[in-house]
Formats: structure tokens, sequence, C-alpha cells
């Protein structure tokens, strides 16, 4: 509990600071709740160029609290849903609803006048599965060697992000290029690399021998639970919310190639699991059978594996190349 902020601005200005939002989501989630802000204020929210110049509302924290703003506020985001894309309008959603709890653990505010507002469902997208081109292309990428190897080894072994978040260097296996994940549910299963992987692993490890594979840049903070502390290095287990914002803060370029610079802060980059759709695709297109594939993503039914095993932009446009007549009149 602590005293409530002087206006909603600080309050959004506390939860950015207090939450631990990485510097590279701040501006982000600072757009987002000015646009929620001018709602809360029971008003329409600004559009188009003058959103990202936009300055809240001013009202106070507690305002958020009026039983008569839930009604209010639906009318408003659905209006504002029907001009929005639906991504958009849920990454919004999902933010103002973070800094709603956080507020309310401080005891600023009692209610969440969003309760009622459903997300928007998203069409499905189709182009999850990276091109091979934008893989090299993240490959040439100049990041430190915890996210090359980190990124090499999700996409190589098809792996999910948390689990090879939470490897040990004793879960390791590197003559063998394999290592002991937790998977979903509890179970224990093998993950499997390539040589990327293994040419990078060495200098990561360097000379520790037990703990977290992949760590913090600096010293654990006091109250770390001990299972996520390097012992030899004192540093902290890298969470997966940081390890995503590392990845799509990098990726953001690559994602937006037509982006230019003064807007790239307010794009989005990709997730770390389309590292892993991308690897059970291009699988799938080398033509891996169903047994190995249900092995290597560690699935349990082939329904679950249908998404993955679409062909990507690189064979349709290969197969599409390879069937033009023009193309098979030259000599």
């Amino acid at each position: 509990m602590s005293a409530p902020p002087s206006s909603y601005a600080a309050a959004v200005e506390r939860y950015l600071t207090g939450a631990g939002i990485a510097k590279s989501s701040a501006r982000i989630y600072r757009i987002s709740l000015t646009t929620w802000g001018w709602m809360l204020a029971g008003g329409p929210a600004p559009t188009g160029p003058a959103r990202r110049g936009a300055k809240p509302p001013v009202f106070p924290v507690a305002a958020i609290d009026d039983p008569a703003l839930p009604e209010v506020l639906a009318g408003l985001a659905a209006a504002r849903a029907d001009e929005m894309d639906a991504d958009t309008v849920n990454r919004e959603l999902s933010i103002a609803r973070k800094a709603i709890g956080w507020w309310q653990r401080q005891g600023w505010i009692v209610g969440d006048p969003t309760i009622g507002i459903e997300r928007r469902p998203a069409p499905p997208d189709r182009t999850k599965a990276l091109a091979e081109n934008q893989i090299a292309a993240l490959w040439r990428l100049d990041v430190g060697l915890r996210e090359k190897t980190q990124w090499k080894m999700l996409y190589e072994s098809a792996a999910r992000a948390d689990e090879v978040l939470c490897l040990n260097v004793e879960d390791l296996y590197p003559q063998d290029k394999r290592g002991k994940i937790t998977a979903k549910g509890g179970a224990t299963e093998w993950i499997h690399w390539q040589s990327g992987t293994a040419q990078l692993l060495p200098r990561l490890i360097a000379r520790r021998t037990r703990g977290p594979l992949f760590l913090t840049d600096r010293k654990a903070p006091a109250g770390t639970p001990t299972l996520d502390v390097c012992p030899e290095t004192g540093r902290a287990r890298l969470s997966y919310r940081r390890a995503e914002e590392v990845f799509e803060e990098n990726t953001r370029l690559l994602a937006n190639p037509l982006a230019s610079p003064e807007d790239i802060d307010d794009v989005d980059g990709w997730t770390l699991h389309r590292l892993r759709h991308s690897a059970l695709t291009h699988d799938a297109e080398d033509g891996t059978s169903t047994p190995m594939l249900l092995a290597r993503s560690r699935h349990a039914s082939v329904r679950s594996l249908e998404r993955y095993a679409r062909p990507g932009v690189d064979s349709v446009a290969r197969h599409v190349a390879e069937r033009d007549p023009a193309a098979r009149r030259r000599p």
C-alpha cells in the first residue's frame, strides 16, 4: 500500500517504473495507457497521427472507481474497436488491465471498469512462419552472445521459449547436442540442437558447471529463488518477459522493413514463439515425416501439429515458380 498519485498521468509513470516495465516497452505502454486515459475520463481516444503525441487527460486515478464508468467505457471501447485492427485493440486492452491490476495492488483503486470488455477475435495470421531469408537476416543481427545462443537453440530445437529458459548448465549434454527440459505437464524430455548452437554454447557457459544457462546482466536481487541464481556468478536466470522484450525490440526493423526511423518505436517486432513455429514449418516443407514432427514438437496429437505443417511463403513461391510456363520455356 502506498499514497495515491496526484493524477492519472502520475499513476501511469509510477506503474511503468514500479512494475519494472523495460525501457524498450515503456513507450508503447505509455501510448496505450494515454489512449485508455481518455476513455477512462469518459471521452473518445485520439486516433491517427495525433495519438502518438497526445497527452493524457487530467483526472484523479480514484475516478476509475466511478460506478457509472464501466457502461460508458464499454461504449467508447466498442467504438474504438470498430476503427482499429483487432491485434492493436487486444494489446491495448491487455496493457490497460495490467496497469489497473497493479494500481489495485497499491490500494489506489478498488474496481476494474474494463471487466466487461471482451477481447476482439483476430483473424488467423498465416505468416507466423518466418521465411528463410528472414531467418538468415536474424542471424546477421549484431547482438550479444546470450541472444545469439538462445535464438539459435530455439530455432534448431523447435523448443518452447519457457522450456529453454528453464535449462540449467547441468541439464546439457553438449557432446550429444541435446539437453533435458521440463515440458508442459511437468514431464522430463529431451530437446536436440544442431551445430550452430553447439558452437556457441561453450563460449556462453565458459567455466560454469551448474546453475541457470541463460543469465541476466546484473547480480540477482535479494529474494530471488535459489534455483534461479547462478551459484558461480550471482546473476539471475533470464526471465521470459525480458527475453521476449529483447527479441521483439531487436526484430522491429526486420518485421517492418518499410518503417521509418521515427516510427520504429511504435511498431512491433517478432515473438520468440515464431522461431519454434518456423522450425517446425521448415521441417514439414523439407518432407519430415509426421511421427518425427510429433516427436520433435512433442505434441500429443496430429491436430495440434496442423498449424505448423502448412507450407510457408518460400515453399509456396518455389511451387509457383517451378510451374511457371514461361520459366519452363527458358533454355
